[in-house]
């Protein structure tokens, strides 16, 4: 089988036709919770030349005269040219996390199932989408597109994504920020195992003007793992390992630690308004987006 047979091959059984026919039950599904709000509301807003005034500023040499707010400078002799507010699509990132950590629990298939089924909403509400892969660095990007039928491109993009190199969300983010032009809402989605932390590259994305997002993927099998006696532990990040006697005192360590690691990501990015929702790899993908799309905030 030839390279692109093997791709052709996995992105049917990533993307099959059922998972298609239920990205459009979502996308109608979406459209009630998108009817609910003006496009308007939906874009981001630039001062540019649209219609809503914005504020004023200094007149400067070269300005265009017609742009002169001749009422202010019948009051105060001063020259002040009009600003007003241009409205823009909305622009979705999808930041999807392809670190080592991901390869566990299927969680990187998942996540983007995931991703392609936002996509697939955003773009059938007329949004531009780009996609882009983390893991120690920026490792791949789908630049902004609009319209339904791109989802093939985003299916072509994210079916050979595999998960071979260590986390580093920051440095990922700094380089991702780094390539925008135009900013917009920038949902990560990750299982947030980052031996660096996750602040970093919460903050990053936050004061480079992004709204930001987090969905948190898991897998509730790795909170209570069905593990006992001796062992030895690979740790999925950076491949170091350890021998270990399991034994249910230190299983119900592991779960306390587990939890508190869970409250803390939480609050976190609670700390931040930083929208937040969990997902588990146990519950379907549509069922996901639906949570996810019925919390709203998510999508702008």
């Amino acid at each position: 089988m030839s390279a692109a047979e093997a791709q052709r091959a996995a992105q049917d059984a990533l993307f099959d036709e059922d998972f298609q026919r239920r990205l459009e039950v979502l996308a109608l599904v979406s459209r009630r919770v998108y009817a609910g709000r003006s496009r308007a509301d939906r874009r981001s807003k630039k001062v540019g030349s649209g219609v809503e005034f914005a504020d004023h500023r200094e007149y400067a040499p070269g300005d265009d005269f017609r742009a002169i707010d001749w009422n202010v400078y019948q009051r105060t002799g001063r020259l002040l040219v009009r600003l007003f507010e241009e409205e823009e699509d909305l622009q979705v990132h999808l930041l999807l996390d392809s670190s080592r950590s991901m390869a566990a629990s299927d969680k990187l298939d998942y996540a983007k199932r995931v991703a392609a089924a936002l996509a697939y909403v955003a773009l059938a509400n007329l949004d531009r989408v780009g996609l882009s892969a983390l893991d120690s660095e920026l490792r791949h990007s789908l630049p902004p597109t609009r319209g339904k039928r791109r989802i093939f491109r985003v299916f072509s993009f994210l079916t050979p994504l595999q998960a071979q190199q260590p986390t580093d969300l920051a440095a990922a983010a700094r380089a991702f920020v780094a390539r925008q032009r135009r900013r917009g809402v920038a949902i990560l989605l990750s299982d947030l195992y980052d031996p660096h932390g996750v602040e970093g590259a919460l903050n990053v994305l936050r004061h480079a003007g992004f709204e930001l997002k987090v969905l948190h993927i898991t897998d509730q099998r790795e909170a209570s793992p069905p593990l006992h006696g001796d062992l030895r532990l690979v740790d999925a990040e950076t491949g170091r390992t350890r021998d270990v006697t399991l034994t249910p005192k230190l299983l119900e360590r592991y779960r306390q630690l587990y939890d508190e690691r869970m409250r803390r990501l939480q609050a976190t990015c609670r700390d931040k308004r930083v929208v937040y929702q969990r997902l588990d790899v146990s519950l379907a993908f549509d069922d996901a987006v639906l949570s996810v799309l019925r919390r709203g905030g998510v999508l702008g």
